[in-house]
């Protein structure tokens, strides 16, 4: 039958393509495809990060297996105090192994940490280890070359800042005392002293025939000798965080050096009442029937005066303040640091869970928990006008060709303007040398010398004695030297932590001017 080819069924079969089908791809295949794709865009971005734009990480990093190999066969360099004076250098032992020797100290202990054959690397020798191992070059492209090509024969020295008559001076004046000591030069941010108590001798854990016992022992010591208090211990601070209100206070136009409470005289004799909670403050009842004003508040200690204050700049104003200090995330340092708090958060005024959190918070109880480290820098942005310079214990690396490279202060935050910083620092002198506030913070004043400052008596609950603080910086004009001083459960502020800040400062001012301390 003609065209029977074309029809079958009564249906009409299309006529067949010219040349060869394409096959059909299914959406699944598509989806597969695509998806591989895009994994593999991925593990390129990620390798082009951290080979390329991340190399000076990977390349100074302890886990490296490029450094790991490369402490078996080359001598670290050295590191020196400010003034030249070596405190840590590496020798080659017998059996071709290398051996670190450190300047026996044990306030070096938690500053240095340590290098051992059998523990690996600790504080500064872990932060700075491949930088000691001269790893890490002057640009991203050297960086990346020494990475891929790496040299392991030319090792940096390590210059800090630190001056190791200072560091020895205020471990002796820590004496047994558990606490922490830091001393900056409010100009630069540069570490003058850094101590931690209780200390260890480096040597004990660097050396193989020591090692293993002495690893075993410091780490079962109750005093936590292995903790840098310095910089990774948190304490609750106390009327030392009164600074930082001030500075939220004064810096958001909150309060003037003239405001007063007209309520606070007789609250010093009933307490504050806050929601049904009573702030209590009767330590300065020689003040009488006085409405302080901002001075002879911060001059008398009041934690009325200061709860009143908290509650007026309100809780999220008062985190942010102290968030331009660096509360809140751990500071920009050449050690890792502990990250300082104002609140434990999670409540709705700012992280605040109420108004009675809030007012404790602002005289330093409450849930605010400080380092030593970053209650020095509050010190030294007030007596630096305002201006908070970036912490710096490394100033600089001399490499195996003797150049040296030195690391420039940086100006890290302008916290507030330098009339603020003034009256707060007005205020502080009084604090120290005012007839009201030498009940308090005397014993830090140097003779001769205008010295500013604040006591804290950090109370902890339970039957222990309180947190002593103090915090303060000397000259009150062209200050040279900002002290922060911790001792763990030693009682008043007054009488524990005030002199030993005051010996502190006035010897450093002996040693800068050349006369014996």
């Amino acid at each position: 039958m003609t065209g029977s080819a074309g029809r079958r069924a009564g249906r009409e079969v299309p006529d067949a393509p010219e040349g060869p089908v394409a096959p059909r791809i299914g959406r699944p295949v598509l989806r597969v495809a695509m998806a591989i794709g895009l994994a593999y865009v991925l593990i390129a971005g990620t390798l082009t990060y951290w080979q390329v734009a991340r190399a000076d990480v990977l390349t100074v990093d302890p886990g490296n297996p490029l450094i790991q190999a490369a402490q078996q066969e080359t001598l670290p360099g050295e590191i020196l105090d400010s003034r030249g004076t070596v405190l840590a250098h590496s020798v080659r032992r017998p059996d071709g192994s290398i051996q670190r020797v450190y300047l026996a100290d044990p306030s070096l202990g938690p500053l240095l940490g340590y290098r051992s054959a059998q523990f690996g690397t600790a504080g500064l020798e872990a932060a700075q280890n491949g930088v000691l191992m001269g790893l890490p070059g002057s640009s991203e492209s050297d960086l990346l070359l020494r990475k891929l090509r790496p040299s392991l024969d030319r090792p940096a020295d390590v210059t800090l800042s630190i001056d190791m008559r200072l560091q020895q001076d205020a471990e002796q004046l820590m004496g047994n005392r558990r606490g922490a000591v830091v001393a900056i030069d409010p100009a630069t941010g540069r570490i003058l002293a850094m101590v931690s108590t209780p200390g260890f001798d480096p040597n004990q854990v660097a050396n193989p025939a020591t090692a293993a016992a002495a690893f075993q022992r410091l780490s079962k010591d109750p005093g936590s000798p292995f903790l840098d208090r310095a910089t990774q211990g948190l304490f609750v601070p106390g009327s030392v965080f009164k600074l930082v209100t001030s500075i939220a206070g004064l810096g958001s136009g909150t309060i003037t050096p003239q405001t007063t409470y007209p309520d606070q005289p007789a609250e010093e004799k009933t307490g504050f009442l806050v929601d049904g909670y009573r702030v209590i403050d009767g330590h300065h009842l020689f003040t009488d029937g006085t409405a302080l004003d901002y001075t002879q508040a911060l001059e008398v200690s009041c934690n009325i005066y200061f709860a009143h204050v908290g509650l007026a700049v309100g809780g999220p104003a008062l985190v942010q303040w102290a968030a331009r200090l660096g509360f809140g995330a751990p500071l920009p340092f050449d050690l890792p640091t502990a990250a300082s708090q104002v609140t434990g958060g999670g409540g709705p005024l700012g992280g605040f869970k109420d108004r009675v959190e809030l007012a404790n918070a602002a005289y330093g109880q409450a849930e605010v928990l400080v380092t030593p480290l970053q209650m020095a820098l509050v010190a030294a942005t007030i007596a630096n006008g305002g201006v908070e310079m970036q912490p710096q214990l490394v100033i600089g690396t001399r490499t195996a060709g003797g150049t040296f490279q030195a690391r420039q202060p940086v100006a890290w935050h302008t916290v507030v303007d330098p009339a603020t910083a003034s009256v707060i620092a007005s205020a502080m002198e009084q604090a120290v040398e005012g007839a009201w506030g030498i009940p308090f913070a005397g014993e830090a004043a140097i003779p001769g010398v205008p010295t500013a400052g604040k006591t804290g008596t950090a109370q902890l609950g339970g039957s222990g004695e309180p947190h002593s603080w103090f915090v303060g910086f000397a000259p009150v004009q062209g200050a040279r030297i900002a002290v922060a001083v911790l001792l763990e459960r030693a009682g008043s502020g007054a009488t524990e932590a005030a002199p030993l800040a005051g010996h502190l400062m006035a010897d450093y001012l002996a040693l800068q001017s050349g006369t014996t301390p």
